[in-house]
C-alpha cells in the first residue's frame, strides 16, 4: 500500500502497526536511536522536533522501536495499543485503523522502566540510491492476529526442540514479507533476535541455512510484548543510523 505523504509503501498487519514499510525511489530510511529509552510522551514530542530540525514532517515516521515493563495479557497489549496510535492519528499517519508505521514493542529481562518508552524510530529522506530500504515490524512465533494465544507454535514449551519450531515458525512469517517488497536476505543490513532463551542451537540451522548472518545477529536480552510468546525477530536495510542524547 502506498503511504504518499511519508514517500513510502507498507505491508498492512494491524491497526497498531504495519508488517513491514519500504522506502520509494528517491528516497532512503534513516534511523535514530535514543541513547536511553525515553517515556512514550516526552518520545513522540522529540521525534517531532527531530523530524522538524531535518525539514521532515511528522508523516515522514515509518517505524517505531519500543520498550515496556512487562508482557501483557493480550487484552491490555490492545488498549495500550488504541492509546499508542492516538498520536499518530493527530499526525495523519494512522486513519480508519490502517497504519502504515511498522513497530516492535519489547520488555528488558532486566528491568528499569517503569512505563512504555521509545528506544529508536526510523523517517524517510531524499536519496540518490538505488538500493533497497526497509524495516519490517517483529515477527514471532504465532500469526499476527487476534486471539495469539491460540495459534502460538509449541505453546508453553521452551525446551530446545520446542526454541526450534518457535524461530522456524518466526523466521517463515518475517520471509513472507520480503516478496511483497521484492526483496531477500540478500538486501538485509541488520538482523535482530528478540529473546531471553539461548537459541545458539538454531544458529547455523534456522538463521545461517537462510543467508541471515551475513551482518551478524543483534541479540536484544528482551521478551516480547505479550504473555506466552517467547520470541521475536526482524530485519532491516538501513544505512545511516544515528544517535539522539
Amino acid at each position: 500500500m502506498a503511504f504518499d505523504p511519508g514517500n513510502y509503501r507498507y505491508l498492512p498487519g494491524g491497526f497498531q502497526y504495519s508488517a513491514a514499510v519500504i522506502a520509494n525511489p528517491g528516497w532512503e530510511i534513516e534511523r535514530a536511536r535514543f541513547a536511553q529509552p525515553v517515556p512514550l510522551a516526552e518520545g513522540f514530542a522529540r521525534i517531532e522536533a527531530h523530524l522538524a530540525s531535518i525539514g521532515r514532517a511528522p508523516t515522514a515516521l515509518c517505524a517505531c522501536e519500543l520498550r515496556s515493563p512487562e508482557p501483557l495479557v493480550e487484552a491490555a497489549f490492545v488498549a495500550f495499543n488504541r492509546g499508542y496510535v492516538q498520536p499518530l492519528e493527530r499526525w495523519g499517519l494512522y486513519r480508519d485503523e490502517a497504519n502504515p508505521v511498522a513497530r516492535c514493542n519489547l520488555c528488558p529481562e532486566l528491568g528499569g522502566l517503569t512505563g512504555p518508552s521509545f528506544y529508536a524510530f526510523s523517517y524517510t529522506v531524499p536519496s540518490a540510491s538505488k538500493a533497497a530500504s526497509f524495516i519490517t515490524s517483529g515477527a514471532a512465533e504465532c500469526p499476527d492476529r487476534p486471539n495469539y494465544r491460540d495459534s502460538i507454535t509449541r505453546l508453553g514449551e521452551t525446551s530446545p526442540d520446542a526454541l526450534r519450531d518457535k524461530v522456524h515458525f518466526a523466521l517463515g512469517d518475517l520471509e513472507t514479507r520480503f516478496s511483497p517488497m521484492g526483496v531477500s536476505w540478500a538486501d538485509v543490513l541488520n538482523v535482530s533476535l528478540y529473546t531471553v532463551h539461548d537459541l545458539h542451537h538454531v544458529m547455523a540451522e534456522e538463521f545461517g541455512r537462510r543467508g541471515a548472518l551475513a551482518g551478524g545477529l543483534n541479540w536484544h536480552f528482551v521478551r516480547p510484548p505479550v504473555q506466552d510468546i517467547e520470541i521475536e525477530v526482524d530485519a532491516r536495510a538501513v544505512r545511516r543510523e544515528l544517535v539522539l542524547p
